[in-house]
């Protein structure tokens, strides 16, 4: 009887746990591993007239709008938003070499996407790296901005971080328009 109540909450612990999903893709070997985040690591959206702005300020860190999220994991910025958003600017700043932006969008219907990165830095090494489709197909590399055809509807990841063809500054503050 003692035995089985100490088995209790390890049970309870154990089903709790959620399985971390992992990827692998292309030249710039792309890692990509997503986790539960808690309510203090999301992030507040302000909305404009036009266009929604997803802002990741410290003092503001809690959700006003479902779908927006912010984790920081091992060099990796993870966004999540969903496509009913759209269209949003999305401010961030890269504080380490190396650091990179997977944006992901939820729900995407929409025939086609296009993104443009911008930044006030000097000489900032920055780009679209990849795009991952709804059918798990990957493209790119590709500049600062895109135009892409989307064949499917479902879940669109924008992969944003340095050029390794490139030289110039890894750090700083950018911002990512989405229509």
């Amino acid at each position: 009887m003692k035995k089985s109540l100490l088995l209790i909450p390890l049970i309870v612990i154990s089903c709790k746990k959620e399985a971390n999903l992992s990827e692998t893709t292309g030249k710039d070997s792309t890692i990509v591993s997503e986790q539960p985040v808690p309510e203090s690591q999301a992030d507040s959206v302000a909305l404009k007239k036009k266009d929604s702005i997803i802002n990741n300020a410290p003092a503001t860190k809690k959700v006003l709008r479902q779908g927006v999220m912010r984790i920081e994991k091992e060099g990796q910025i993870i966004r999540t938003a969903d496509a009913s958003q759209l269209p949003f600017t999305l401010g961030e700043q890269f504080t380490k070499d190396g650091q990179e932006l997977v944006l992901k969008i939820t729900n995407y219907e929409k025939p086609s996407i296009k993104a443009a990165i911008s930044t006030k830095e000097k000489d900032f090494n920055i780009r679209i790296n990849q795009i991952k489709l709804p059918n798990d197909e990957y493209d790119g590399p590709f500049g600062r901005e895109i135009n892409y055809e989307i064949p499917d509807k479902g879940e669109v990841w924008l992969i944003i971080g340095k050029s390794n063809m490139a030289s110039g500054n890894t750090k700083g503050s950018f911002s990512i328009q989405v229509d």
